[in-house]
């Protein structure tokens, strides 16, 4: 029988942080697999930033030593400069601290996160999937619109492709527990308490069944 412990909230939780998370052979929320994912992010933020201050004219210049130009040309295109209106920031500068977020989140929480905080896990899949997924399809297609290509923009964009290919298990992971947690109990409240990180011995229960 494994050892357990009551949580701040009063709930119950296994104290052993390294077990698979259904349905997966292997623990998505291991150290090894979310360092990676924050190094690649921090980064992605560092080459956001780069550009950004291009964009805010604290530099003169982009260093690009394949498109040339190139990279200035997309930085200063209208489609930027539209962005810039929307977002009130400089479309590099809100890649920077969306990347920025998923370094810190990417670090948040214990190897057994999947379980005992899936809001963190669902909160840094939105923050990872459809944001990135977004952005490297926005740089991508920056280029055909622009008619130039940059660099700096086709690397964050490999970034985000990387990051949505190391943090997509975790969250189906998280979400897969969520659901079987409703099926065994069939309680909106549990599942509920379960999301926030609330333990109970029914959630528990759930995330040693091998599926």
């Amino acid at each position: 029988m494994r050892a357990g412990r009551n949580d701040a909230n009063g709930g119950w939780q296994d104290s052993d942080l390294d077990v698979p998370a259904p349905p997966f052979d292997r623990n998505p929320s291991a150290w090894s697999q979310r360092v990676p994912v924050s190094v690649l992010a921090a980064l992605g933020a560092l080459i956001a930033a780069y550009m950004a201050l291009y964009q805010w004219d604290r530099i003169g210049g982009v260093w690009d030593p394949v498109f040339g130009a190139g990279s200035e040309s997309v930085l200063d295109s209208q489609v930027a400069s539209r962005l810039d209106r929307w977002l009130r920031v400089p479309d590099a500068a809100f890649g920077a601290w969306g990347y920025l977020s998923e370094a810190v989140l990417g670090l948040a929480g214990s190897t057994r996160r999947w379980q005992f905080r899936p809001w963190m896990v669902v909160l840094f899949g939105i923050d990872v999937i459809p944001l990135g997924g977004a952005s490297a399809v926005l740089v991508v297609l920056q280029g055909f619109v622009v008619g130039s290509w940059c660099l700096p923009c086709l690397v964050t964009a490999a970034i985000s492709i990387a990051l949505i290919f190391f943090a997509w298990d975790e969250v189906w992971a998280s979400v897969a527990f969520l659901y079987r947690v409703w099926k065994r109990t069939r309680s909106a409240r549990v599942v509920w308490r379960t999301f926030w990180g609330v333990g109970s011995p029914e959630a528990a229960a759930v995330a040693l069944e091998r599926s």
